[in-house]
């Protein structure tokens, strides 16, 4: 998917890959990731969000949960880390990475809310009642008024399979009177997903339904007499999405895959963003015609497209990836022509490597011409 943009924006990091693999300083299975264009990238989203006033919270999961990548971007004021889920507040917080908010896509167990706000959190997402009341008695256990943000859905909104869930529009009012009896937590902020989009006929990121049922909510939890600091509108958030953020009144963005260049709408030449991500991986065996590369780093969404097979510029040749059948593990990628045993391949596409099996090389120094290999790590931001 982002292999040919990645040639020409981004080459150096192609070289440094085939390098590493060629020097055997890194495994079949391996993402590169150029430290210095993250870096680049999220101070460039920073620099846009301040220009309209929006605060940033920034993902780790599509880098792997990387704790070395976490702690630089707090040094450039993020507001902290969203956490996906109670395992990865776990893993950055015992890290020392801030985090900023947690319980959007998945809700945090019983068993783990006093942990996590020991971890004193911004804001928690909340999408039932029975959930919003033990935070409330965790916190008054604590002796804290904890900020709470409603995720709020209407019928005919987009939600993805996997990730149901939100308070009904409708019943907002109801709800609203149950959350104002529990006096340790504060409803601060309303958020919804997807309420950005990159759209391919106008070649421009475009705000979605959702994002109509995010105002609405807002206007009815003001006649309610709660003013909410917060509305967090994620998805596509990078450099050209901040002005869209502030149109709509939003004051929170979580750039993702903007970090690594790796939105849909970074398919374009005219996004700012570098990619700064590519997978590496090694020529298994041949079958029947077709070569077969050591797996582990398949995400069923990276519409992953075409590879680099050789282990130097000069004897570089393209090829295509079969993608993989959905109910089959990922042991190997198929290609459509034959490899050579042992030389490296390159992809470059959409990935969100905490649900891979993959190693997570890091290498900065490339914006410099020096580049050097920092650390690698696993899928879940392990050092190995």
């Amino acid at each position: 998917m982002f292999l040919e943009i990645t040639r020409k924006r981004n080459p150096k990091l192609i070289e440094i890959a085939r390098k590493l693999h060629k020097t055997k300083k890194i495994l079949p299975d391996t993402y590169v990731i150029d430290v210095d264009a993250v870096l680049e990238n999220a101070k460039m989203i920073k620099e846009s969000a301040d220009k309209y006033g929006i605060k940033l919270y920034y993902m780790s999961k599509q880098l792997g949960r990387n704790p070395y990548i976490c702690k630089k971007i707090d040094e450039l004021g993020y507001e902290g880390a969203v956490v996906v889920d109670y395992k990865e507040a776990r893993v950055l917080h015992n890290q020392g990475v801030k985090i900023g908010h947690v319980g959007h896509l998945v809700q945090i167990p019983d068993s783990l809310i006093e942990n996590i706000l020991e971890m004193n959190p911004q804001i928690i997402t909340v999408y039932s009642i029975e959930k919003a009341k033990k935070i409330n008695e965790a916190a008054k256990k604590k002796g804290i008024i904890q900020s709470i943000m409603l995720k709020i859905y209407k019928d005919g909104d987009l939600l993805y399979p996997g990730q149901y869930s939100g308070f009904e529009i409708e019943k907002i009012d109801e709800i609203i009177e149950k959350l104002k009896g529990f006096k340790n937590i504060k409803i601060d902020g309303i958020t919804h997903f997807p309420c950005f989009l990159y759209d391919e006929k106008t070649n421009k990121i475009e705000a979605t339904h959702n994002l109509n049922t995010v105002i609405e909510a807002n206007k009815r939890l003001e006649k309610n007499g709660i003013k909410v600091s917060q509305l967090n509108l994620p998805s596509s958030t990078c450099v050209k999405s901040m002005g869209k953020i502030a149109e709509f009144g939003g004051t929170h963005g979580e750039p993702g895959h903007g970090l690594s260049g790796t939105t849909p709408f970074h398919n374009e030449l005219s996004a700012p963003e570098l990619p700064a991500i590519v997978y590496v991986s090694e020529i298994s065996h041949n079958f029947q015609g077709h070569g077969y590369i050591y797996g582990g780093g398949h995400y069923r969404r990276s519409h992953v497209e075409n590879i680099i097979l050789g282990g130097d510029a000069k004897n570089e040749r393209l090829s295509k990836v079969v993608m993989p059948s959905p109910e089959a593990i990922d042991y190997y990628f198929e290609i459509e022509d034959e490899g050579i045993i042992g030389e490296a391949t390159i992809m470059a596409f959409r990935t969100q490597i905490f649900v891979t099996r993959s190693d997570v090389a890091l290498v900065e120094g490339l914006s410099k011409n020096s580049p050097k290999l920092v650390g690698i790590y696993d899928s879940l931001g392990r050092k190995l």
